[in-house]
């Protein structure tokens, strides 16, 4: 476990990302995000999806986008976990026939230094999301997740989230089977 990080200390503090922490935020994605990929995913796939979405350059975009919230949950002056949200209806029909609610919000992003994991800094980041969700007055929030991951789908449940139908995530070569999760915000 990482200096700092104990599960029953969580001091963490949740605070808008920052532009001068683009190169650490593209980090601790690049760490995380293969520990949401099934097993079958191919390692160039993995490489390839964090060097077109995960850069220091793509969180740049992802911040100067006023159409999205990135939260950063800080522990000891490190970065150990982020979320992101996108306002905006989906343009895909399988998750647009999910949701019945609106206006919606999606939670694209949620992820956690495996040191952190356990220690409340997920929901941390969900709380931060959730009530930013409602301050601009979305009807819900819905998330995709793979069909796999069964420990994500329990804490989005855990969280109020329900599943309400499916679609496919791109990953490479393949088609990932993700759920399409909803909850009223």
């Amino acid at each position: 476990m990482e200096r700092g990080l104990t599960p029953d200390a969580v001091t963490a503090e949740i605070v808008p990302a920052a532009p001068s922490r683009l190169a650490e935020l593209a980090d601790v994605a690049a760490r995380t995000f293969p520990l949401a990929c099934p097993p079958s995913v191919a390692p160039e796939d993995v490489a390839a999806f964090i060097a077109e979405n995960l850069t220091p350059g793509r969180f740049g975009d992802y911040l100067a986008d006023p159409e999205r919230t990135v939260l950063t949950a800080v522990e000891d002056g490190r970065i150990v976990g982020y979320a992101m949200m996108i306002r905006g209806e989906p343009t895909d029909p399988d998750v647009a026939g999910a949701i019945t609610a609106r206006p919606s919000v999606e939670l694209s992003k949620l992820y956690v230094l495996p040191a952190a994991h356990g220690a409340g800094v997920s929901a941390m980041l969900m709380s931060g999301l959730l009530n930013e969700a409602t301050t601009l007055g979305a009807a819900c929030v819905w998330l995709g997740v793979n069909q796999q991951n069964t420990r994500a789908q329990r804490f989005y449940a855990k969280h109020g989230f329900a599943i309400t139908g499916t679609k496919t995530f791109r990953l490479g070569a393949h088609i990932e089977a993700d759920y399409v999760m909803v909850r009223p915000s």
